[in-house]
């Protein structure tokens, strides 16, 4: 596995990460804790290193799962968590509440300290200096090593680089969710920051995972975004079958294509994935190599506009700092 330094620290990952948040129960469907340790398992066997959870995943549950598969194979993993949402999914970024968070989490995870503490959304109502510097306390303390944020705007990014080095900011980031490339990855290259690309296959249009809306199981949460529903999920999927054509030209699938279009624009992307399979096929896209040509074809079918509904539900989009 290629591997690369994230950002404004030492630490060496692997060029494509595991998001882990599809693998707790009531996001993306059923859930069975014994196969996704497998699946955490294999991509340490593969050389993915970068594993990323959260305390809203579960509510605890997600970072209990990393615990369990990391037992005797800490040093394998950079673990990365986020902190921000409280119970009732209201954002919460003062400083006592920072203190918790690392707490519950490392007692969650069974480690002592984490690799990378990302705040998991800006809470609008606590000035970024107080919360960053909150974090910097826990790097001071041991617990943490290094800080990222996740949906921040430019300004804030700034600002909170001011008080302390961010090594990372997380976006949602893919051929279908392009919005941050004008305003804000500019300032992540600026700064040296590394740009963490979640949902980078689009929760799985791109993969081609859901074919039709019947695909999605009456407990998974895309049932309800806007990208899913009736007119926009159909021009979605016909905008998929550009990417096959480029895809079957390079002998791989869409999603490594896709992985590898967001690879070759800077970012490291961490597909989620409950699946062994789907986890193998998404590794095998850091050996896609895409030409100048290569990547003009994609940018040509797939503009910053080409996405159809909007990446989340409205009030989850209210809580994101661009």
């Amino acid at each position: 596995m290629i591997t690369r330094t994230l950002g404004n620290s030492d630490l060496k990952v692997s060029s494509i990460g595991l998001g882990m948040m599809g693998m707790s129960p009531g996001i993306y469907g059923q859930t069975n804790d014994e196969d996704s340790i497998r699946t955490i398992h294999r991509a340490l066997e593969l050389g993915v290193t970068l594993l990323d959870t959260a305390s809203l995943y579960g509510f605890g549950h997600n970072e209990q799962l990393l615990g369990k598969a990391l037992k005797n194979r800490r040093e394998q993993a950079v673990v990365a968590t986020k902190f921000g949402f409280q119970k009732d999914y209201s954002i919460n970024g003062r400083p006592d509440f920072v203190r918790k968070s690392i707490d519950e989490s490392l007692q969650h995870l069974d480690l002592d300290h984490v690799d990378l503490y990302y705040q998991h959304r800006v809470d609008p109502n606590v000035p970024i200096e107080e919360t960053v510097g909150a974090m910097a306390d826990l790097v001071k303390a041991g617990k943490v090593r290094y800080l990222g944020l996740s949906e921040a705007g430019a300004a804030t990014i700034r600002r909170a680089h001011a008080v302390h080095p961010i090594s990372a900011l997380q976006t949602e980031y893919s051929l279908w969710s392009r919005e941050i490339e004008n305003d804000i990855l500019p300032v992540v290259t600026e700064l040296g920051l590394t740009h963490v690309a979640y949902s980078p296959l689009s929760r799985g249009i791109i993969s081609g995972e859901i074919a039709s809306f019947e695909d999605l199981t009456e407990d998974d949460i895309r049932r309800h975004m806007p990208r899913y529903q009736g007119e926009n999920f159909q021009k979605n999927l016909d905008v998929l079958e550009e990417i096959k054509k480029i895809a079957r030209e390079k002998a791989c699938t869409p999603s490594q294509l896709a992985l590898a279009w967001t690879i070759a624009n800077g970012a490291l992307p961490i597909p989620g994935t409950k699946r062994i399979s789907y986890l193998e096929e998404n590794t095998a896209s850091v050996n896609v190599v895409l030409t100048a040509n290569d990547l003009a074809r994609i940018e040509s079918v797939s503009p910053k506009d080409i996405a159809h509904g909007e990446r989340m539900l409205e009030m989850h989009m209210k809580d994101v700092n661009l």
